[in-house]
């Protein structure tokens, strides 16, 4: 007698036509559907042929499959299953969904921006997105940052090995929130994987901040960039300036912020709230290892005058510990530092904070990379790039 190392194919289902698995669409979609989404794709998408008949049908389905889990154009088929169809009308099928997105030229891609855009602000008048709380900062927070989607298999157009050493394509983010409010996406771009960081983020930032200026209620709002040192460079930093926003960017230790630091007295450095920190209500301050300093600095200094940008370095030093001998001191002081340039005019320790809260567009990359882009559906690159 033999054991058999085969197994069987075998296929269970079940679709009752009286059942909706995803119920809670209903609410969105009509959300979606009052917020101007099928009348926005309508007008501007001209993808051509019969493949982009329909759009704003397309592109609420496509919706509708991401929010009820969908991460590929297979998984589209879930708003056919049950009852869908007593539900919502022209339930399509995957394939047409897949031909539709195709299609998609990079100026198409450049439309679904247009109807993104003005679908946030009629989004924005029907729900409050972002609630501005009257507090000391006065601040609305852009931040943005790119992530490396992991791909698999070379028919993945753009696909490569970036800064992360994984193949895979470039997902770029902006991202806007307020002190009471989580993070919104206000804009999104697919790149290349070998791409660089700051290629084409001073486009990002100037189209993200005219799409914060027309969301409800906040045309008058004052807008932070925040930023890793990637972005800390002339063309994204001018850019928000000029578009009347304030920076918050982390800069590279060059000679010129290894000098800045270095003349920071020993007077000016004042303990934070930080890991393990104690506040001390006798003498109302922070018993913390992390201290924080700033000092004015001008950036860009080697290009010509007009273009230097003048502001503060704020610096946050950790004490270096002797990792092979915890139990002996160091014989001299050694510190680590962390340095944001910053135009805002925030207090020292209040722009420190707030530079940190810049590490929530991670989340949302995690949750993007968990969510519609754990793998992006398509071998064609505009059909991805559409695709988020």
């Amino acid at each position: 007698m033999q054991v058999s190392h085969s197994v069987r194919a075998v296929s269970a289902s079940f679709d009752d036509p009286n059942l909706v698995s995803a119920a809670g669409l209903v609410p969105v979609l009509a959300l979606a559907e009052e917020a101007g989404l099928h009348r926005l794709a309508d007008q501007w998408l001209s993808v051509p042929m019969d493949k982009g008949a329909n759009a704003g049908l397309k592109v609420a389905s496509l919706v509708g499959g991401m929010v009820a889990g969908a991460d590929s154009i297979d998984d589209m088929a879930v708003l056919r299953h049950g009852g869908m169809r007593k539900v919502f009308g022209s339930c399509y099928a995957p394939s047409t969904l897949g031909s539709f997105l195709r299609s998609f030229s990079f100026g198409h891609v450049r439309q679904f921006d247009a109807v993104a855009s003005r679908f946030l602000q009629g989004l924005a008048i029907q729900a409050p997105l972002l609630v501005k709380e009257a507090d000391a900062a006065g601040y609305v927070f852009l931040d943005i940052d790119d992530t490396i989607i992991e791909v698999h298999g070379h028919q993945k157009q753009g696909s490569g090995y970036g800064y992360s050493g994984v193949r895979g394509i470039n997902a770029f983010l902006a991202t806007v929130k307020t002190d009471a409010s989580a993070p919104i996406i206000v804009g999104q771009r697919l790149r290349r994987g070998a791409c660089g960081s700051p290629r084409g983020a001073a486009r990002m930032v100037r189209d993200a901040l005219a799409t914060i200026k027309r969301l409800n209620g906040l045309a008058s709002a004052r807008v932070l960039l925040q930023a890793d040192s990637a972005f800390y460079g002339y063309a994204t930093m001018s850019a928000a300036i000029t578009a009347g926003a304030a920076v918050s960017v982390t800069a590279r230790m060059d000679p010129a912020v290894k000098r800045a630091i270095t003349s920071i007295p020993d007077t000016a450095w004042e303990a934070i709230e930080y890991t393990d920190a104690i506040y001390d209500e006798a003498t109302k301050a922070w018993i913390s290892a992390a201290e924080v300093a700033e000092i004015p600095f001008t950036a860009f200094t080697s290009r010509k005058k007009s273009e230097h940008i003048t502001g503060r370095l704020v610096v946050r030093r950790i004490p270096e510990l002797n990792k092979k001998d915890l139990e002996h001191p160091t014989l001299f002081d050694t510190h680590r530092f962390h340095t944001f340039f910053t135009t805002s005019d925030l207090p020292t320790v209040a722009a420190d904070k707030t530079h940190r809260a810049h590490a929530v567009i991670e989340l949302v990359n995690a949750d993007l990379k968990n969510s519609a882009l754990a793998h992006l559906p398509s071998g064609v690159f505009t059909a991805n790039a559409a695709w988020p």
